[in-house]
């Protein structure tokens, strides 16, 4: 599949339960250009687990990367040589998420403790595959304080041959607080990534944290190569229609959110007869109408039936008319 512009200028975050297949599906319908990232899926879940649940993607999904989570070199490169067997367009190894259950298993922020492990990781990983991998990771951990512990790990990282660093630009707490603690409660260092990318410019550099639209994403990129968005986009989505023409200046005009729509529900319907239940793909759609006349009881409507035993898209026909008025069909063109 051919691309305009492959270039990481906007990612759209790996985030569990939220960036499964479907979820990137839809993503895609409203931009054209952006990169897309998996949930974060273990090695042994891919290794030992059911690889078509784990590994499984849409064609138009591309470009999509499949996030890691482990810290066996040899397990890594092993998921990264699936990974690209699969079709992936790049690896990334998570060094970010702080939570218990991953920590625990050396998977995750608990890594930025351990740079020299990362870097055999990556080194195993490149050696396996010809796609890039890639690291997100934060500023730091716990009393790793200093900007010069962060440019140690990048530093040693790249040592290893990567040259894509996605920086989580809040330090993570592993003791004291939650996943969703940690991503509000320590304060944002965008001066720390900014510094980074200075003082390594031939590295990639993609900033995460805090971003909220596309002016703000827009502005980064006079410190930094990319931005990576990642609640803000879900609960949020309509915003991203306008990625492709702020971020990669496409002259395309902006997809239509009604249009989007009818497309979406045409894949769902795909999905149903594939066996897949409704509430699993649609709930994806809770948020697209945000901010508009009649979004509140279009959500309240999707959230109340789409979960239903036997539920089918006229659901989701029948919760458009709270937006667009009685004659959804007509707008889909049908």
């Amino acid at each position: 599949m051919n691309f305009i512009d492959k270039s990481r200028k906007f990612c759209l975050a790996p985030m569990m339960e939220y960036s499964d297949r479907h979820c990137r599906y839809l993503w895609r319908l409203l931009s054209r250009h952006a990169w897309l990232y998996s949930e974060m899926v273990t090695t042994g879940a891919v290794i030992h687990g059911d690889r078509h649940r784990f590994l499984q993607f849409n064609s138009q999904e591309h470009p999509v990367a499949l996030q890691l989570g482990g810290s066996d070199p040899k397990a890594l490169a092993q998921c990264s040589e699936l990974a690209q067997e699969w079709g992936y367009d790049e690896v990334n190894l998570n060094c970010g998420c702080p939570s218990d259950r991953v920590q625990n298993n050396m998977i995750g922020a608990v890594l930025m403790r351990h740079a020299d492990t990362v870097a055999d990781c990556i080194s195993q990983m490149r050696s396996a595959v010809s796609i890039p991998v890639t690291v997100k990771h934060r500023i730091g951990v716990d009393d790793m304080e200093d900007y010069a512990g962060l440019l140690a790990f990048v530093d040693t990282v790249a040592s290893a041959g990567c040259t894509t660093f996605i920086v989580h630009a809040r330090k993570a707490w592993l003791q004291g607080l939650s996943p969703k603690q940690n991503r509000e409660i320590p304060p944002l260092r965008y001066d720390l990534v900014y510094q980074l990318k200075q003082d390594r410019p031939a590295l990639e550099i993609i900033i995460n944290g805090g971003l909220t639209g596309l002016s703000d994403c827009a502005d980064q990129l006079n410190h930094v190569d990319g931005v990576m968005v990642g609640r803000e986009a879900y609960h949020n989505p309509a915003w991203l229609a306008g990625v492709d023409q702020a971020m990669y200046h496409s002259k395309k005009t902006k997809p239509d959110l009604i249009n989007v729509y009818g497309q979406y529900v045409d894949y769902c319907q795909q999905q149903l007869t594939q066996g897949v239940r409704l509430g699993t793909v649609a709930k994806h759609l809770l948020g697209l109408f945000h901010g508009q006349r009649g979004a509140r009881l279009f959500r309240r409507y999707l959230s109340d039936h789409i979960h239903k035993p036997g539920a089918d898209t006229d659901v989701l026909w029948q919760a458009l008319e709270f937006v667009r008025g009685p004659t959804p069909r007509q707008a889909h063109g049908q």
